[in-house]
């Protein structure tokens, strides 16, 4: 049977990039113990929050390849930008049939107990969500009930005066819109609510 192919990540902080050394170190041993060949590995200077980690996303490149059987990291935290992005590329992951393991936090997916974790995480990302979810209905709601406009800008409005204008001098609602630079089903509602045409 063959080694299972592993792709090692590491990633520091500006501030912590000492630790990059021990982090690999850790992840080889932790390979060499479980008799996997390290096929790739990559080091990742920067923020967890960044969206924009080159190294992190020719990891995932290289999953979808199929050139690797599991990918190492040494944290979760070094992985996920947050518990639902953890999620959902544990799960991107799990549909390629690829394992997934942090060895400080003892999470192993390539064991049917770790799998039963992956699943308790799901649990949690979906509890988040929904927390989330309440969390901006209840702030649209508040904003509302403050007399504040919720959803895209009403820019037509600001020129309502000005379709009127040129409306009772007969401009067309073409010409309105480009003049105004607007499109003509904004100068059209301007001049259904200001009660100058019919809806």
């Amino acid at each position: 049977m063959k080694p299972k192919r592993a792709a090692l990540y590491a990633r520091v902080s500006t501030q912590e990039q000492q630790t990059l050394k021990l982090q690999t170190e850790q992840m080889r041993r932790y390979c060499k113990q479980r008799g996997w060949v390290v096929a790739l590995e990559f080091q990742e200077v920067g923020s967890g929050a960044n969206p924009t980690r080159p190294k992190r996303e020719e990891i995932l490149r290289a999953a979808h390849q199929r050139r690797i059987d599991v990918l190492v990291v040494w944290k979760l935290d070094r992985w996920g930008r947050s518990l639902l992005d953890l999620i959902h590329t544990l799960s991107d992951l799990q549909g390629l049939d690829i394992g997934f393991v942090s060895i400080t936090e003892a999470l192993d997916l390539t064991t049917p107990t770790g799998r039963a974790m992956a699943g308790l995480l799901g649990v949690f990302a979906e509890f988040e969500r929904e927390l989330l979810r309440e969390r901006i209905k209840a702030g649209i709601a508040q904003a509302q009930k403050d007399g504040k406009h919720c959803g895209r800008p009403r820019s037509a409005q600001k020129k309502a005066s000005d379709v009127v204008a040129l409306y009772r001098k007969k401009t067309s609602l073409r010409q309105i819109a480009l003049t105004l630079g607007m499109s003509r089903s904004s100068a059209r509602r301007v001049l259904i609510a200001q009660g100058r045409i019919r809806a």
